[in-house]
């Protein structure tokens, strides 16, 4: 799995799921965001291995560092690297929450070791499910609310557990599959709602989890009126408007249905109708769909960030935290979106049964917000990590030049500000940079393809060294782009540009400068506020 060392949590994530038969070329997806501030991103990498009999594993808290304890290790654990092992089974998640007094800091489990684990002992994502939920009820669930996206090139599923808060040992929890031809999301709130109690193929859930519902008071009615999200994490203002908002953001890029009768929920009326867990695309879904959904900001919606006050003179679709802010003893707050500037890392998974493993597992990765990314493949088979994607660099309070994350932030935290200056000129390096690496990489799997027929290692070699030349040519690139926003963007005038160079003038200097200053609108704004305070008087 990706780590990030740091005190606070990873509890502001977002996960897109695709079935085999909703995408483009029959590859399962699932992508995530690890959104908290005070992280850093890297991948980890846990090498296949065969433990003596009677080792011990120590755990620990994946948001704190603390040590929780220890528990037998599997006699034989598989290739991790990030989110994704050799079987091509991949796991992401979101904090939900749900009810505080369900955390039971008694337990040894919590949500980040459980998907290491699971991925170091699973071949298939059901068995992951069996893993992770015999874990927390052997060992105790230490942390709250959370929902997993758990996927294999053949199948996705939403897993959505919580602590029993100490009173019995161990968590609820319902997992449902995603059919193959729908698409799915979650992004901090429950989304298991009803489900078939007697549909064993494509639900698993814990034997109590409406017994325990009945016994805290959560739940009265009949067992099949039971609603997981309604039981365990009610919602409210909050939990739709920064969370369910932005899987109908997700929805409406890409799912069939009319989703403006659902507009009120995700405006964060806990009354109106609840949103679908899944529903079938309107067209296909492919990889860059993929990546561009992680990159939305609502634009176009009733949500749109881009346009308001909040966005400043160069439309900045982000906002500095807290979510909320009080004026005048009146609270407000801004909107969450899928992309947000304080994610530590984001990938989307492509899973390809139709592929050997080796080739067809690939955790398409980026440190940072995942607008301001360029995603390269991280291989499932891959039996080294690129350095710019190593712990050893991915400090959280030292910077880096060796460290994609540190690169890219200091290019994403000179564009802020000036945003709607500089994008584009971003877009273009962005999007060249990902269809190079694309490109290359159908030409690297066929090549890795033909090696694997008669010699396995050497395909896996391939796919390794390519694995660390796009990641590290990426960070070059990126570097290099900096350096360039730097200087064409000095001092906020622009200097021009020919043939991908600053222009300089025939004394050396810089060429033409222009001073562009605020947009039109934003000018109209500031007279607005101001009145005649900046008004130059008329000639007498």
């Amino acid at each position: 799995m990706l780590l990030a060392l740091a005190a606070s949590a990873a509890s502001a994530c977002t996960n897109f799921l695709v079935g085999k038969k909703a995408s483009k070329d029959g590859s399962v997806f699932i992508s995530y965001s690890a959104d908290s501030y005070g992280m850093s991103g890297f991948v980890a990498h846990f090498p296949a291995a065969v433990h003596p009999e009677g080792t011990m594993r120590d755990v620990y808290d994946w948001d704190s560092g603390v040590f929780l304890g220890q528990i037998p290790e599997a006699k034989v654990t598989y290739n991790v690297l990030g989110n994704i092992n050799e079987h091509q089974v991949a796991i992401a998640e979101t904090t939900f929450g749900g009810r505080e007094e369900l955390v039971d800091t008694t337990g040894i489990i919590d949500y980040g070791s459980l998907i290491y684990i699971a991925l170091q002992r699973s071949r298939t994502a059901r068995e992951a499910i069996d893993v992770m939920t015999s874990l927390v009820a052997e060992h105790g669930y230490y942390s709250s609310g959370e929902s997993f996206s758990i996927a294999d090139p053949n199948e996705v599923w939403i897993l959505e557990m919580i602590g029993k808060g100490g009173k019995e040992k161990g968590a609820v929890w319902v997992a449902v599959r995603i059919p193959d031809d729908c698409i799915a999301a979650h992004a901090n709130q429950a989304r298991i709602r009803k489900f078939d109690m007697n549909d064993k193929e494509n639900v698993k859930y814990s034997k109590d989890v409406i017994k325990f519902a009945r016994k805290m008071g959560y739940f009265t009615g009949k067992d099949k009126d039971f609603d997981f999200a309604a039981a365990y994490c009610p919602a409210d203002f909050g939990a739709l408007r920064y969370c369910d908002a932005r899987v109908w953001s997700f929805f409406n890029m890409f799912g069939a249905e009319d989703m403006s009768k659902y507009l009120a929920w995700a405006s964060g009326d806990p009354t109106a109708e609840p949103m679908p867990l899944y529903m079938k695309p309107k067209a296909p879904v492919s990889l860059q769909d993929m990546q561009r959904g992680m990159r939305d900001h609502y634009e176009g919606t009733p949500f749109d960030v881009t346009k308001d006050l909040g966005a400043g003179p160069y439309n900045m679709p982000y906002r500095p935290s807290p979510l909320s802010f009080k004026v005048d003893g009146r609270e407000y707050f801004n909107e969450r979106p899928i992309s947000t500037f304080q994610t530590a890392f984001t990938f989307v998974a492509q899973l390809r049964s139709f592929m050997p493993n080796a080739v067809g597992g690939v955790m398409w990765f980026g440190t940072d917000d995942a607008n301001m990314v360029v995603f390269t493949p991280v291989y499932c088979c891959a039996t080294e990590v690129p350095d710019c994607y190593k712990a050893e660099y991915a400090d959280p309070v030292e910077f880096s030049w060796k460290s994609s994350f540190w690169v890219f932030n200091w290019v994403s935290n000179m564009i802020y500000p000036k945003y709607s200056m500089v994008i584009d000129d971003m877009r273009a390096v962005q999007g060249a940079l990902e269809k190079r690496i694309y490109e290359r990489s159908l030409e690297v799997e066929a090549e890795a393809l033909k090696i694997a027929k008669h010699s396995p290692k050497r395909a896996v070699q391939v796919l390794t060294e390519f694995t660390g030349a796009a990641a590290e040519e990426t960070l070059k690139d990126w570097k290099a782009f900096g350096e360039k926003v730097i200087v064409k963007y000095n001092d906020l005038v622009v200097k021009q540009e020919a043939n991908g160079r600053i222009v300089r003038s025939a004394t050396g200097n810089a060429g033409r400068i222009v001073r562009p200053g605020y947009p039109q609108e934003y000018l109209k704004r500031i007279v607005e506020q101001t009145g005649d305070k900046y008004l130059i008087p008329e000639a007498k």
